[in-house]
């Protein structure tokens, strides 16, 4: 193993989807593109282009309100065929530089660079030659963040969007995080958040200062991870391949459906679609999880473990179903139904590839 420290790059393409949308249609530069499901059948915003996002709207948001705010935007449906190409097409840029490439997403990937390069600062070439390539030969922005590991190398690469390439050498991970909020961090999400506050800390620079056994004693094992990483300390591989962990259906209703005969007609038809997508996938469920969205946002999800593990639609209806009847408070109306296989493996009877 090389001796200097760790040159780990992380990429992520910006405004994707709404980029590829410019790429195939030149018209529409310059113009405020939203991507999403339509705001009549209660869709939400997948991405939206820059000139959309200067209105407040982003990626999550209910469609409805993405046009209240921008009402001048451009709602186009999402072609996840044609973004997967255009990602194969960055991915393999990626892979003609290092074989050690962790794609997070369609749209996002890590790169180690440790062994690939004579030096850091090469490191810190290859990124801005793949940042080149990708502009020229695929057509599409991207911003990198260059740094000694993961956790700061993606923190990185959203400081100077759309374009940036910042770069945090070994030594300076733990002052360049200090002034960003907590929530920079990996699993301090709201709640974490809201109760770091309450003591006081808002920025990850007051989170390193505090003594990691306090932080242990209030927050468990969570809270030495939040310790280390507020000192810019992650020493996690990038990692080639990932196990799929969940598989999942889900719809949102154009109407909050609040009949029980109708969440069960919709129930069903998520089950079918769930069996599908696992056989095509070669897997079987040994959990099956049911996803409940009230009309005022409200969403609980709740699971129960099979006897066996299975791909059969009739098996997963008949657990999802059993979920519905004693979690759904009766006559309340329902915004979105989902059903998800979790702890997958392969389906009984088939044996697993050596």
């Amino acid at each position: 193993m090389s001796e200097r420290p760790r040159a780990i790059v992380h990429l992520d393409l910006d405004a994707f989807y709404a980029a590829v949308e410019v790429l195939e249609k030149p018209e529409l530069a310059g113009k405020p593109l939203v991507i999403g499901g339509r705001p009549e059948h209660r869709g939400v915003v997948s991405t939206a282009s820059y000139e959309a996002r200067k209105f407040g709207v982003h990626s999550a948001m209910p469609m409805a309100r993405a046009l209240r705010l921008c009402p001048g935007a451009i709602v186009l449906p999402p072609r996840i065929g044609d973004y997967r190409r255009y990602s194969r097409q960055v991915m393999a840029i990626l892979r003609e530089h290092t074989p050690l490439v962790e794609q997070m997403s369609i749209d996002e990937a890590y790169l180690d660079l440790t062994e690939q390069v004579d030096s850091w600062d090469g490191a810190v070439q290859t990124a801005a030659q793949i940042q080149t390539r990708v502009e020229a030969d695929v057509g599409l922005s991207a911003s990198l963040g260059v740094a000694t590991n993961k956790l700061v190398a993606k923190v990185a690469s959203d400081r100077d969007k759309p374009g940036g390439l910042t770069v945090v050498r070994s030594g300076e991970e733990a002052a360049f995080l200090a002034p960003l909020p907590v929530r920079v961090l990996w699993g301090v999400g709201p709640v974490t958040a809201r109760k770091l506050a309450e003591v006081g800390v808002t920025t990850v620079g007051e989170l390193a200062r505090l003594p990691e056994a306090s932080l242990r004693e209030r927050f468990g094992q969570h809270g030495s991870s939040m310790a280390r990483q507020a000192r810019g300390i992650d020493r996690r591989p990038v990692v080639t391949e990932h196990q799929v962990k969940s598989i999942s259906q889900e719809t949102t209703f154009s109407r909050d459906l609040a009949d029980a005969t109708a969440l069960r007609r919709q129930l069903w038809r998520l089950s079918q679609g769930l069996a599908r997508r696992l056989e095509r996938a070669e897997l079987a469920a040994g959990t099956v999880v049911l996803k409940l969205r009230y009309a005022d946002f409200t969403t609980m999800t709740r699971q129960t473990r099979l006897a066996v593990p299975t791909d059969d639609e009739r098996v997963i209806y008949r657990a999802a179903l059993a979920l519905l009847r004693r979690e759904w408070q009766r006559g309340r109306p329902v915004r979105l139904l989902g059903v998800a296989g979790r702890h997958l493996c392969p389906p009984v009877g088939q044996l697993p590839l050596l």
